[in-house]
């Protein structure tokens, strides 16, 4: 080439994040095995065994990575599970044990392909198990205790654990702990919750074999319980002791729970509920917080008010503005109120009944959710309470039917409920039909306790 021609061109080098062929670079590829492996991880089952087709660089991969093996997935119809995969998959994975989920009760599992996967090496180290089986024995409750040194979740279900106090268990790690359908003495519940020292939140649903639950515990931060349904003589639960939970933040029981709570410390305690005015065989709930005792949603005893409540879910019978204006005296800084209430009797009148208290009493509420709102003259007169009076209301959402959906009803609720005159300009009204207050039966997990506020719907 003449010293004078003209100079070849240089290429231009791709722009970050482009291949030269103009696709975009495969920028998670590029990163280390054992973060994709944990990507992988939190996969399906199905969905994380597919990333091998992906290119060269993902075939191996799935095989290391952290097991994660659910078996709802792995149905060959009527609920039956490919035994022959749980055991391909469990014998040739080679990395670490994640998490497992096998329910006896939905899919049939033969006991020996359940025994296998419980002594598998592939679950050595395993963090999360999700374990319901009614017919679970002493063998294989005694392989899923291998897992205790390393166990961050547990949600076993189904079976008898009855004897377990006799164990002496210890789970070190576990942080999430989820009892459902347990039939548990009292001596071995305490006995295992003694064992968890990192025990953050606990679901005890329709356990039966106890009276009385006493929590001790500096860590936990969250407690959910419902009650067995069916009574089975003296082994329904119906007294919870807090003694001493300096951690505890969430205190949460099913709506209509007839039970008798004691909390003696809890001075973390921000969101509790339901609350219940429900009579069984003439019996109503009773709480008490310290020195104040509320006797079904009527405060029998207010010594000393509880400034920690924030969020507080009742369950009413009938709808009753002086009963939650009890309340709200008994929780000074409630800043969320749920109500799920099922009848509306005449009355609620407020202006000149509580005219001597709208002139000392300072309202911090800021949410309102009231469920099955249907226009009663006693449910506008509930509300006009908050709409002219809360000062710093922010969002107030009512729970309407399908029927009641359309823009004449919605139009009419509005002026009745004087919302132009609301005291709070900021505040915002909702009309929503379906449920909008969760309860026990929306937690389908123990996971789904670990929530800022448990009653709201997402």
């Amino acid at each position: 080439m003449d010293a004078g021609g003209p100079s070849p061109k240089r290429r231009r080098s791709p722009s970050p994040g482009v291949e030269e062929d103009g696709g975009c670079a495969d920028y998670i590829s590029a990163l280390p095995d054992a973060v994709l492996g944990d990507i992988i991880s939190l996969l399906p089952t199905k969905e994380g065994a597919r990333t091998r087709i992906l290119a060269s660089r993902w075939r191996d991969l799935w095989l290391s990575a952290p097991l994660n093996l659910d078996c709802r997935e792995l149905t060959a119809g009527r609920n039956e599970v490919r035994s022959d995969v749980v055991s391909r998959i469990l014998s040739s994975h080679r990395g670490p044990g994640r998490r497992l989920y096998i329910n006896t009760c939905i899919h049939w599992i033969p006991a020996d392909t359940v025994e296998a996967c419980l002594r598998s090496a592939a679950l050595d180290n395993l963090e999360e198990l999700d374990f319901i089986n009614h017919l679970l024995e002493k063998p294989q409750r005694a392989l899923i205790l291998r897992f205790s040194p390393t166990l961050r979740v547990a949600n076993i279900g189904g079976c008898n654990l009855s004897d377990v106090h006799e164990l002496h268990l210890h789970f070190p790690l576990l942080k999430l702990l989820g009892l459902v359908n347990v039939m548990i003495s009292e001596s071995s519940l305490h006995s295992l919750i003694a064992g968890c020292p990192a025990l953050e939140c606990l679901l005890i649903d329709m356990c039966p074999g106890f009276r009385r639950i006493r929590i001790n515990s500096p860590t936990i931060r969250c407690m959910a319980v419902r009650e067995y349904g069916i009574p089975i003589e003296s082994l329904l639960l119906e007294q919870i002791v807090i003694e001493k939970a300096p951690c505890l933040v969430r205190l949460l029981f099913e709506r209509g729970s007839i039970l008798q709570v004691t909390v003696l410390t809890a001075p973390k305690l921000e969101t509790l509920g339901f609350i219940s005015d429900k009579c069984r065989s003439g019996e109503v709930s009773r709480l008490m917080i310290g020195s104040t005792v509320i006797q079904g949603l009527r405060v029998d005893n207010l010594i000393t008010v509880v400034q920690t409540v924030k969020i507080l879910a009742l369950d009413m019978g009938n709808l009753s503005l002086d009963t939650v204006i009890e309340l709200m005296r008994c929780f000074p800084c409630l800043e969320k109120l749920y109500i799920q209430s099922f009848q509306s009797r005449p009355g609620n009148l407020w202006r000149r009944k509580h005219r001597n208290l709208l002139k000392c009493f300072d309202m911090s509420l800021k949410t309102l959710v009231l469920q099955l709102y249907r226009g009663k003259k006693s449910q506008i007169n509930f509300l006009t309470f908050f709409v002219l009076n809360a000062k710093v209301l922010e969002s107030v959402t009512l729970g309407i039917t399908t029927r009641n959906n359309n823009e004449k009803f919605l139009a009419e609720q509005r002026r009745k409920l004087q919302l132009e005159n609301r005291v709070s300009r900021d505040a915002q009204f909702h009309f929503r039909t379906g449920s909008y207050v969760r309860s026990s039966y929306d937690v389908k997990h123990i996971g789904d306790l670990d929530l800022t506020d448990p009653f709201a719907h997402m």
